[in-house]
């Protein structure tokens, strides 16, 4: 379990691998995050708004599909434990564009599952899978899926995690591409935990139900969205 101490983090979300074809993801611009193999406790709730600005985006449509420079998305994640291993999330989504008004984007579901403690693991492992739908103005693909493995580590006051994703669209026009509809998303997490109470950090644990996280994103290789500010403000309920 994290405990209350501040974390000093370094989040890297890696570029797309050259050698497959990078399909538009509704996940995209919606819920950054490295995800930990840890999955929420039974009968705990997380509600988390994931608040992402894109400084730096499209200008221009891309058939239907709305520019995303200047777009605010919000996002509205509510987590629920449901046995020591498992874990269910449900999103909705939602998004203002220049000269648009708020629209409703489209809902995903992800359900995800851990390895036990018992099976004595060096590492952390969890495997996620996400899919929903989008509004055809913000994805050109109705339905996609993105399958995410998770591993990471503690080791002293060193935590790292790697999510190695997976997406690939289920309707639209990259569906049914093979291996070329795929698109790899590696992302990489470091944190080291610096003081005991106060630190300048991008991850707020001041309590075990509250949860900050800030963080700004530039692009370091390929094409795409660049200068995102995100903020995820969470909070987590017992029941």
């Amino acid at each position: 379990m994290i405990d209350s101490r501040l974390l000093f983090a370094l989040s890297a979300s890696l570029a797309t691998l050259p050698l497959l074809a990078r399909t538009a993801s509704a996940q995209e611009n919606y819920e950054i995050q490295v995800y930990l193999s840890a999955t929420a406790a039974p009968r705990t709730t997380l509600f988390e708004l994931h608040s992402n600005f894109t400084g730096s985006g499209s200008t221009l449509r891309a058939g239907r599909v709305l520019p995303t420079n200047h777009a605010l998305h919000e996002t509205l994640e509510i987590t629920h434990g449901f046995s020591d291993i498992f874990e269910a999330g449900f999103y909705l989504l939602a998004s203002e564009n220049p000269g648009e008004e708020v629209r409703f984007v489209g809902t995903h579901i992800r359900p995800r599952i851990r390895a036990p403690e018992s099976w004595g693991l060096p590492v952390g492992l969890s495997l996620s899978t996400e899919f929903g739908s989008t509004d055809a103005k913000f994805d050109a693909n109705a339905w996609g899926m993105e399958l995410r493995p998770i591993v990471d580590q503690q080791r002293d006051d060193l935590y790292w995690a790697f999510n190695p994703n997976l997406e690939w669209a289920l309707k639209g026009p990259d569906a049914g591409q093979g291996l070329r509809g795929v698109s790899v998303n590696p992302s990489l997490k470091l944190a080291l935990k610096v003081r005991p109470k106060y630190a300048a950090t991008s991850d707020f644990f001041l309590a075990p139900e509250w949860e900050l996280n800030i963080g700004y994103g530039l692009l370091v290789a390929g094409r795409g969205d660049e200068n995102i500010l995100k903020v995820i403000f969470g909070r987590r309920l017992d029941f």
